[in-house]
């Protein structure tokens, strides 16, 4: 989508703080970090959200929280300690860019509720 912030920041016509990059996602710290590790992880495809998500997006969804967020959170020292993975979803759910991302927390301790 040509106005998608988040799709800019795939394409490298946004900079941002990459962590971690591979074909199918990019990872970048979150400009306004809400705990000492907080990253984004976002598809370079385009799905709006995880009620968009279609059949076709199973093995991308199952990389992302598989393959990518565990091997993150063993980077950024978290692993161990603990740590919280976000996605929130429409209006009511707090999401803000239409594109959907996972929001990697951690390095503190994070209270429930949320919020």
């Amino acid at each position: 989508m040509a106005d998608c912030i988040f799709c800019k920041i795939a394409s490298k016509e946004i900079p941002s703080t990459v962590v971690f990059e591979d074909e199918q996602v990019i990872a970048f710290k979150d400009l306004e970090p809400q705990a000492p590790v907080h990253v984004l992880v976002i598809p370079k495809k385009h799905v709006e959200s995880v009620a968009a998500l279609k059949a076709e997006d199973k093995e991308l969804a199952a990389h992302i929280l598989v393959d990518v967020i565990p091997q993150l959170a063993r980077e950024l020292g978290v692993a161990e300690s603990g740590f919280r993975v976000v996605a929130n979803t429409g209006d009511e759910g707090g999401q803000t860019v239409k594109h959907l991302h996972f929001h990697l927390l951690g390095g503190r301790s994070l209270q429930w509720p949320p919020g």
